[in-house]
């Protein structure tokens, strides 16, 4: 069973698009008329995209690896995750309301932007290019157990594949299901465990 907003048509997840879209087209040509107007400048640019370089998975997989081992920081963390992210050290320096979906035996929850590329960058950094890929978003409502399975995770039939389409002020993150046989891992430890993709929900967190 699956769950989603709308579908497109079908393109496999292996077509990459070549050079530049049409949203990186636009938001180059936005950003350059806006120095050239002296609404911002190229220095203000430069930060941003410093800033953006600092922030990686790594952040995303030490807070999954607190959630595992704090059930009352997991708790708030799903009920808010943006105030939770920022109770954890994490700069939520684009101002959008993150939602934390928690995968669970009977439901697989994935993330995807089908718009562009709205992606929780405070927390994973930038996003993988298969993400900003037309193949990807496109599949990613139309068959999503199909395209998993590409990705090697295999999802029962009477399981429920919720897909979750990010917009310009509302990020998503996964919240992965904590491996078996982790019972008393340090959080360094069980952060090891949790990828990047797993926090979209293309996967699940690596087996101990």
């Amino acid at each position: 069973m699956e769950s989603h907003t709308h579908a497109d048509p079908h393109a496999p997840i292996e077509e990459m698009p070549e050079g530049p879209d049409y949203f990186d087209v636009l938001q180059m040509a936005i950003r350059e008329i806006l120095v050239e107007k002296g609404l911002i400048g190229a220095d203000e640019v430069r930060a941003m995209i410093e800033t953006l370089d600092a922030h990686e998975p790594a952040h995303g997989s030490a807070l999954v690896a607190h959630a595992w081992s704090d059930p009352a920081f997991k708790e708030r963390l799903l009920a808010d995750g943006t105030a939770a992210i920022k109770e954890f050290g994490i700069d939520n320096y684009d101002g959008t309301q993150l939602i934390v979906l928690e995968q669970t035996t009977d439901t697989h929850n994935l993330v995807v932007c089908t718009l562009c590329s709205c992606y929780p960058r405070p927390v994973l950094g930038l996003p993988p290019d298969w993400y900003k890929s037309r193949p990807y978003r496109a599949r990613a409502v139309r068959e999503p157990r199909a395209l998993l399975a590409e990705f090697g995770t295999h999802v029962p039939d009477d399981v429920t594949i919720r897909v979750h389409d990010s917009n310009a002020n509302m990020r998503y993150l996964v919240l992965p299901m904590r491996p078996e046989g982790t019972d008393g891992w340090s959080e360094e430890q069980l952060a090891e465990l949790v990828t990047r993709d797993a926090m979209i929900g293309v996967t699940t967190a690596r087996k101990p």
